[in-house]
């Protein structure tokens, strides 16, 4: 038995200088979940929808290690921040802004992310 994935018209999309980057279907996003998505210059970008709906798009690489890692981090939140928290180090990273709660002084990239329905 082949299992199909389910796809919807809602595209998670992030912006990307000027544009506009659709990355996947909002479908592959499982709350408190990462994926990691590989973008046109090369980079890698990891992606959250939490169990409120709301998405979060860092960038995937944990600057502690140089490891691509943070899609595969735990997501909470502090203080009514929502993070992910490196697998490695479990540094937390803010997810809406990419401070590390834990080293003000280190930072990864936020993306502004939004889901659009995509005929």
């Amino acid at each position: 038995m082949t299992l199909a994935v389910e796809t919807t018209e809602l595209k998670v999309q992030l912006q990307l200088a000027d544009e506009w980057f659709t990355v996947c279907d909002l479908s592959t996003l499982v709350p408190g979940r990462g994926v990691a998505a590989l973008l046109p210059d090369g980079r890698q970008v990891a992606l959250f929808r939490d169990r409120a709906g709301r998405l979060y798009a860092v960038d995937n690489r944990d600057p502690f290690t140089g490891a691509a890692v943070l899609s595969r981090g735990l997501t909470g939140t502090h203080r009514g921040r929502p993070f992910v928290a490196s697998p490695l180090l479990k540094q937390r990273f803010d997810l809406a802004t990419g401070e590390c709660l834990d080293d003000a002084s280190v930072r990864v990239a936020a993306y502004e992310v939004r889901a659009l329905q995509v005929s």
